[in-house]
Protein backbone atom coordinates (compact mmCIF):
# COMPACT_ATOMS: atom_id res chain seq x y z
CA UNK A 1 0.00 0.00 0.00
CA UNK A 2 1.44 3.87 -1.12
CA UNK A 3 2.13 5.95 1.58
CA UNK A 4 0.12 9.46 0.72
CA UNK A 5 0.17 12.79 2.09
CA UNK A 6 -3.41 12.04 3.39
CA UNK A 7 -2.20 9.89 6.01
CA UNK A 8 0.73 12.32 6.99
CA UNK A 9 -1.75 15.20 7.34
CA UNK A 10 -4.65 13.42 9.58
CA UNK A 11 -1.82 12.25 11.75
CA UNK A 12 -0.34 15.80 12.51
CA UNK A 13 -4.20 16.69 13.00
CA UNK A 14 -4.71 18.19 9.53
CA UNK A 15 -7.74 17.69 7.76
CA UNK A 16 -7.39 18.30 4.14
CA UNK A 17 -10.52 19.87 3.48
CA UNK A 18 -9.18 23.14 5.45
CA UNK A 19 -5.69 22.97 3.72
CA UNK A 20 -4.36 24.09 0.57
CA UNK A 21 -1.14 22.10 -0.84
CA UNK A 22 1.22 24.28 -2.41
CA UNK A 23 5.09 24.10 -4.47
CA UNK A 24 6.68 27.05 -5.10
CA UNK A 25 9.27 27.09 -8.40
CA UNK A 26 12.32 29.41 -8.30
CA UNK A 27 12.25 31.47 -10.46
CA UNK A 28 14.53 34.96 -10.48
CA UNK A 29 11.39 37.12 -11.82
CA UNK A 30 7.60 36.51 -12.49
CA UNK A 31 6.38 38.07 -15.55
CA UNK A 32 2.98 38.77 -14.71
CA UNK A 33 3.95 41.19 -11.45
CA UNK A 34 7.74 41.76 -12.25
CA UNK A 35 8.24 40.81 -8.58
CA UNK A 36 11.46 39.08 -7.48
CA UNK A 37 11.33 35.24 -7.09
CA UNK A 38 13.29 32.82 -4.62
CA UNK A 39 16.12 30.60 -5.24
CA UNK A 40 17.78 27.58 -3.41
CA UNK A 41 19.68 30.04 -0.88
CA UNK A 42 16.62 31.90 0.03
CA UNK A 43 15.81 32.39 3.75
CA UNK A 44 13.19 31.27 5.77
CA UNK A 45 11.85 34.64 6.29
CA UNK A 46 12.15 35.70 2.34
CA UNK A 47 10.36 32.76 1.14
CA UNK A 48 7.40 33.82 3.99
CA UNK A 49 7.39 37.24 2.21
CA UNK A 50 6.91 35.67 -1.36
CA UNK A 51 4.55 33.45 0.12
CA UNK A 52 2.34 35.87 1.31
CA UNK A 53 2.33 37.98 -1.33
CA UNK A 54 0.20 36.23 -4.49
CA UNK A 55 -1.50 37.71 -7.65
CA UNK A 56 -5.03 38.85 -7.95
CA UNK A 57 -6.37 36.60 -10.41
CA UNK A 58 -8.59 33.87 -9.35
CA UNK A 59 -6.54 31.34 -11.62
CA UNK A 60 -3.57 32.35 -10.06
CA UNK A 61 -4.84 32.05 -6.23
CA UNK A 62 -7.82 30.93 -4.94
CA UNK A 63 -10.72 33.78 -4.85
CA UNK A 64 -10.69 32.37 -0.74
CA UNK A 65 -7.65 30.72 0.64
CA UNK A 66 -7.96 28.01 3.17
CA UNK A 67 -6.98 28.02 6.63
CA UNK A 68 -3.65 25.88 6.38
CA UNK A 69 -0.74 26.21 3.36
CA UNK A 70 1.57 23.40 3.09
CA UNK A 71 3.95 24.40 1.38
CA UNK A 72 6.63 22.51 -0.28
CA UNK A 73 10.09 23.90 -2.20
CA UNK A 74 10.74 22.31 -5.64
CA UNK A 75 13.94 19.54 -6.40
CA UNK A 76 13.62 18.65 -9.50
CA UNK A 77 11.61 16.62 -11.10
CA UNK A 78 7.92 16.05 -10.03
CA UNK A 79 9.76 15.92 -6.34
CA UNK A 80 8.82 18.41 -3.59
CA UNK A 81 10.36 18.81 -0.19
CA UNK A 82 8.51 20.46 2.84
CA UNK A 83 9.10 23.77 3.33
CA UNK A 84 6.36 24.77 6.60
CA UNK A 85 3.14 24.97 6.98
CA UNK A 86 1.27 28.46 7.28
CA UNK A 87 -1.99 29.70 9.01
CA UNK A 88 -3.58 31.96 6.92
CA UNK A 89 -5.16 35.23 9.51
CA UNK A 90 -6.69 37.92 6.80
CA UNK A 91 -5.82 39.29 3.62
CA UNK A 92 -4.38 42.72 4.10
CA UNK A 93 -4.53 44.40 0.57
CA UNK A 94 -5.96 43.69 -2.92
CA UNK A 95 -4.58 46.33 -5.50
CA UNK A 96 -6.09 44.68 -8.58
CA UNK A 97 -2.72 43.15 -9.73
CA UNK A 98 -1.29 42.18 -6.55
CA UNK A 99 -2.63 40.17 -3.12
CA UNK A 100 -1.40 40.67 0.34
CA UNK A 101 -2.01 38.07 3.14
CA UNK A 102 -1.00 38.11 6.60
CA UNK A 103 -0.08 34.35 7.90
CA UNK A 104 2.58 32.74 10.02
CA UNK A 105 3.91 30.15 10.69
CA UNK A 106 2.80 27.11 12.93
CA UNK A 107 3.88 24.03 14.32
CA UNK A 108 2.32 21.68 12.09
CA UNK A 109 5.12 19.30 10.63
CA UNK A 110 7.86 20.69 12.41
CA UNK A 111 9.74 17.60 12.64
CA UNK A 112 9.13 16.77 8.88
CA UNK A 113 10.25 20.09 7.05
CA UNK A 114 12.69 19.74 4.73
CA UNK A 115 12.94 15.98 5.76
CA UNK A 116 9.36 15.12 3.82
CA UNK A 117 9.25 14.63 -0.01
CA UNK A 118 6.23 14.09 -1.56
CA UNK A 119 5.15 13.72 -5.84
CA UNK A 120 4.05 16.45 -7.34
CA UNK A 121 1.11 15.34 -9.57
CA UNK A 122 0.13 18.51 -10.74
CA UNK A 123 2.90 19.93 -13.44
CA UNK A 124 0.91 22.71 -14.54
CA UNK A 125 -0.17 23.81 -11.24
CA UNK A 126 1.60 25.40 -8.30
CA UNK A 127 -0.81 24.86 -5.70
CA UNK A 128 -4.25 22.42 -5.44
CA UNK A 129 -6.45 21.77 -3.19
CA UNK A 130 -5.81 19.81 0.03
CA UNK A 131 -7.84 16.98 -0.93
CA UNK A 132 -5.88 16.67 -3.94
CA UNK A 133 -2.50 17.11 -2.66
CA UNK A 134 -3.55 14.58 0.15
CA UNK A 135 -3.92 11.55 -2.62
CA UNK A 136 0.02 12.66 -3.51
CA UNK A 137 2.28 10.28 -2.37
CA UNK A 138 5.13 10.30 -0.23
CA UNK A 139 8.32 9.25 -2.19
CA UNK A 140 10.81 10.14 0.83
CA UNK A 141 11.36 10.87 5.00
CA UNK A 142 14.42 11.48 5.15
CA UNK A 143 16.34 10.87 8.09
CA UNK A 144 17.10 13.36 10.22
CA UNK A 145 20.80 14.60 10.26
CA UNK A 146 22.48 16.45 12.82
CA UNK A 147 23.29 19.95 12.42
CA UNK A 148 26.82 21.21 13.55
CA UNK A 149 26.69 23.61 16.27
CA UNK A 150 28.09 27.39 14.71
CA UNK A 151 29.54 28.67 17.67
CA UNK A 152 27.65 31.03 21.02
CA UNK A 153 29.38 33.92 18.78
CA UNK A 154 27.89 33.13 15.15
CA UNK A 155 24.31 32.04 16.41
CA UNK A 156 21.67 34.54 15.50
CA UNK A 157 18.26 32.65 15.25
CA UNK A 158 14.42 34.14 14.01
CA UNK A 159 11.48 31.89 15.66
CA UNK A 160 10.81 29.34 13.24
CA UNK A 161 14.66 28.19 13.72
CA UNK A 162 14.19 29.33 17.67
CA UNK A 163 11.32 26.38 17.68
CA UNK A 164 13.14 23.85 15.71
CA UNK A 165 16.67 24.27 17.88
CA UNK A 166 14.67 23.43 21.36
CA UNK A 167 12.69 20.57 19.53
CA UNK A 168 14.09 18.89 17.01
CA UNK A 169 16.85 15.63 17.60
CA UNK A 170 19.28 17.23 15.04
CA UNK A 171 20.17 20.44 17.02
CA UNK A 172 20.55 18.34 20.24
CA UNK A 173 24.60 19.47 20.01
CA UNK A 174 22.95 23.06 20.43
CA UNK A 175 20.93 22.78 22.72
CA UNK A 176 23.59 20.80 24.74
CA UNK A 177 26.06 23.73 24.16
CA UNK A 178 23.43 26.24 24.95
CA UNK A 179 22.35 24.02 28.48
CA UNK A 180 26.19 24.14 29.91
CA UNK A 181 26.11 27.88 29.91
CA UNK A 182 24.58 31.12 31.29
CA UNK A 183 25.14 34.69 30.06
CA UNK A 184 23.14 37.14 28.30
CA UNK A 185 21.57 36.98 25.41
CA UNK A 186 20.00 39.56 22.67
CA UNK A 187 16.00 39.70 21.58
CA UNK A 188 15.59 41.79 18.62
CA UNK A 189 12.17 42.77 17.37
CA UNK A 190 12.93 42.89 13.15
CA UNK A 191 9.73 45.07 12.64
CA UNK A 192 10.81 48.06 14.23
CA UNK A 193 14.47 47.39 15.55
CA UNK A 194 13.88 47.63 19.38
CA UNK A 195 15.96 45.34 21.58
CA UNK A 196 15.77 43.56 24.77
CA UNK A 197 18.51 42.23 26.63
CA UNK A 198 18.22 39.35 28.89
CA UNK A 199 20.04 36.83 31.21
CA UNK A 200 20.05 32.92 32.31
CA UNK A 201 21.79 32.73 35.78
CA UNK A 202 22.10 30.50 38.64
CA UNK A 203 20.30 27.49 37.93
CA UNK A 204 18.96 28.37 34.74
CA UNK A 205 20.69 27.89 31.64
CA UNK A 206 20.32 29.84 27.94
CA UNK A 207 18.73 26.85 26.69
CA UNK A 208 15.78 26.68 29.63
CA UNK A 209 15.67 30.53 29.05
CA UNK A 210 15.18 29.85 25.19
CA UNK A 211 12.54 27.09 25.83
CA UNK A 212 10.43 29.44 27.56
CA UNK A 213 10.39 31.67 24.49
CA UNK A 214 10.16 29.02 22.25
CA UNK A 215 6.82 27.86 23.80
CA UNK A 216 4.74 30.93 24.40
CA UNK A 217 7.23 34.31 22.96
CA UNK A 218 7.78 35.89 26.34
CA UNK A 219 9.40 33.58 28.16
CA UNK A 220 7.75 35.31 30.99
CA UNK A 221 8.63 38.69 30.52
CA UNK A 222 6.35 41.87 31.43
CA UNK A 223 7.82 43.83 28.44
CA UNK A 224 7.38 41.09 25.65
CA UNK A 225 3.97 39.36 27.23
CA UNK A 226 1.47 41.93 24.54
CA UNK A 227 4.00 41.85 21.57
CA UNK A 228 3.86 39.41 18.77
CA UNK A 229 7.08 37.23 18.88
CA UNK A 230 6.53 35.81 15.33
CA UNK A 231 9.72 38.80 14.02
CA UNK A 232 12.10 38.48 17.16
CA UNK A 233 15.29 37.18 16.50
CA UNK A 234 17.60 35.48 19.08
CA UNK A 235 21.56 35.67 19.36
CA UNK A 236 24.18 35.37 22.44
CA UNK A 237 25.85 38.53 23.82
CA UNK A 238 28.23 37.01 26.17
CA UNK A 239 28.27 33.36 27.63
CA UNK A 240 29.96 32.83 31.47
CA UNK A 241 30.78 29.33 33.22
CA UNK A 242 27.41 28.03 35.50
CA UNK A 243 29.90 28.64 38.92
CA UNK A 244 30.20 32.42 37.92
CA UNK A 245 28.81 34.73 40.49
CA UNK A 246 25.44 36.36 39.95
CA UNK A 247 26.62 39.71 40.59
CA UNK A 248 29.15 39.68 37.68
CA UNK A 249 26.28 38.46 35.11
CA UNK A 250 23.95 41.24 36.81
CA UNK A 251 26.90 43.69 36.21
CA UNK A 252 27.12 42.33 32.26
CA UNK A 253 23.73 42.34 31.76
CA UNK A 254 23.48 46.10 32.93
CA UNK A 255 26.48 46.74 31.01
CA UNK A 256 24.68 45.32 27.61
CA UNK A 257 21.70 47.57 28.53
CA UNK A 258 23.80 50.55 28.88
CA UNK A 259 25.43 50.30 25.50
CA UNK A 260 23.09 49.24 23.43
CA UNK A 261 20.29 51.80 25.12
CA UNK A 262 17.40 49.36 25.26
CA UNK A 263 16.19 51.08 28.35
CA UNK A 264 15.46 54.08 26.51
CA UNK A 265 14.29 52.77 23.43
CA UNK A 266 14.38 49.72 23.44
CA UNK A 267 12.31 46.75 25.47
CA UNK A 268 13.86 46.79 28.72
CA UNK A 269 11.63 48.82 31.61
CA UNK A 270 14.76 48.40 34.15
Amino acid sequence: MTLTLDAILHHAGIDPAEAQIMRHAYVKEHHDTGRAGIHIDSTHAEILEYTREQSSSPWSFPRSPSKLWVVFLPEGGDRARLWSVLEYLHEESNDGTRRTFAVADTDHLLDLRGRLVIRWNAPRSWWVTGRKGATYPVMEIADSQPVAFPGFDKLVLDRPKLIAVMREHRYATWRAALASVVGIYLITDTRDGRQYVGKADGAESISQRWSAYAANGHGGNVELRNLDPTTFRYSVLRVFDPSTPTREIDEAESHFKEILNTRKTGLNRN
